[in-house]
């Protein structure tokens, strides 16, 4: 990665070069300022009244059964895999009902009990909102709040619905396993960019812009793709993303914290299927920073409309699986000026033809959000990666070799 002296540092450093230093940070801040006052307003951060999961949490630590302790949270999945099978199914059962927050998250518990753990877990929650809902001494705006996420906790935890992960704490975190993840081959993890939480995890206009609309477009043409083929697609929101547009999208803090949870999902999944990461925006800083250590499994990261992936050219993310990137021509992501100096900015343009990528067309997308509509060559490009056909995608104009020797 590009080496910049540190602000501040001796005489000895040339005048120009630190000069150039300040501009490059001076960019950034207009550039992030600019965004922040043309419509990405950040999300408000909700307090719940009482920490469901941390009580939850406590309760587990403290826990038994049939005489043994539970695993305590951040267990090796293989380690919790072996010990859900150690147990009959109505242990299995009275865990998940007992202590869905804990459940319901656990890395390497069975995936059908993660969903049964998190459909307790979305009812309890719910009910806390409807109670927030009616609290006299809450404001007008809480009582809207309170009523939009109890909507959401209905919504989430409806027939066939499989929810992967669920914390209602703060913003919230959440992922949804669209297919049958026990029995797929193939397994694509959509990771979305700034202003995830509950509240946007799913949008009834704009709804391709949302990470479910894109799981279920993504499943969809990998399903037209290749027929044959068992897939799921994973819409994963299970990090904490920055609210809007500011100084924690140029940075790498969250992105790093996402990256743990990332490579601790990927590690977790059932079977030997092979996974693609789709990223998009900030996703794909946190998709850059997990790459560096991620599980062989992923053969595949495709980046869309991304900022950077906190490096300099490919061979930085030491990682074997293939790297591609695509940006549609009018999005604005093309404006954040792609360079890191003293930790804010991510890196080098995606893009560019010096970074290394593969680079995909996005003919048909429009805007930072368009790359999942249905019937676009960002998404179709996104299916023939997720399914395992990296011969069948679109290159962009600029580098129409981009499959060659996939």
């Amino acid at each position: 990665m590009t080496s910049f002296p540190e602000l501040g540092s001796p005489s000895s450093v040339p005048w120009t070069t630190t000069a150039t230093v300040w501009r490059a940070l001076l960019a950034l801040a207009v550039v992030f300022v600019m965004l922040g006052t043309t419509g990405w307003t950040a999300v408000r951060s909700h307090k719940a009244a009482g920490d469901a999961r941390t009580v939850s949490l406590s309760a587990w630590l403290h826990g038994s059964i049939a005489g043994r302790p539970l695993p305590a949270p951040g267990t090796a999945p293989d380690a919790v895999a072996r010990f859900f099978a150690s147990l009959t199914g109505s242990q299995q059962a009275r865990l998940a009902d007992d202590h869905p927050f804990v459940v319901g998250n656990l890395n390497g518990a069975p995936v059908a009990l993660r969903y049964r753990a998190n459909r307790v877990a979305l009812d309890r929650a719910r009910a806390v909102e409807k109670r927030r809902s009616h609290a006299s001494g809450l404001s007008p705006v809480g009582r809207q709040e309170a009523v939009r996420r109890m909507h959401r906790f209905e919504s989430l935890r409806a027939d066939g619905r499989r929810i992967l992960a669920f914390d209602p704490t703060g913003a919230g975190r959440v992922a949804e396993v669209i297919g049958d993840l026990d029995r797929a081959e193939r397994v694509s993890v959509v990771v979305p960019g700034v202003d995830t939480n509950l509240l946007t995890f799913e949008k009834s206009q704009r709804a391709y812009s949302a990470p479910v609309g894109m799981a279920r477009a993504l499943y969809a043409a990998e399903r037209e793709a290749a027929p044959r083929t068992r897939t799921a697609v994973i819409a994963w929101a299970d990090y904490t993303s920055p609210a809007g547009v500011g100084m924690d999208a140029a940075t790498g803090k969250l992105a790093a914290e996402g990256a743990l949870r990332l490579r601790a999902a990927v590690r977790a999944l059932p079977g030997t299927s092979r996974v693609s990461l789709i990223c998009h925006s900030y996703g794909s800083v946190v998709c850059g920073v997990a790459a560096r250590a991620m599980s062989p499994r992923v053969t595949d990261v495709a980046v869309a409309g991304s900022p950077g992936l906190r490096a300099e050219h490919v061979s930085e993310l030491r990682t074997s699986a293939r790297i591609w990137a695509m940006r549609d021509p009018d999005d604005w992501i093309q404006g954040v000026p792609h360079l890191e100096v003293g930790g804010l900015g991510h890196g080098a343009d995606p893009v560019s033809q010096a970074f290394g990528a593969r680079v995909l067309s996005a003919r048909g997308a429009e805007g930072h959000a368009g790359y999942f509509e249905p019937g676009t060559t960002s998404l179709a490009n996104f299916a023939g990666i997720g399914v395992g056909a990296p011969q069948t995608v679109a290159c962009a104009d600029a580098d129409a070799s981009c499959a060659a020797g996939s």
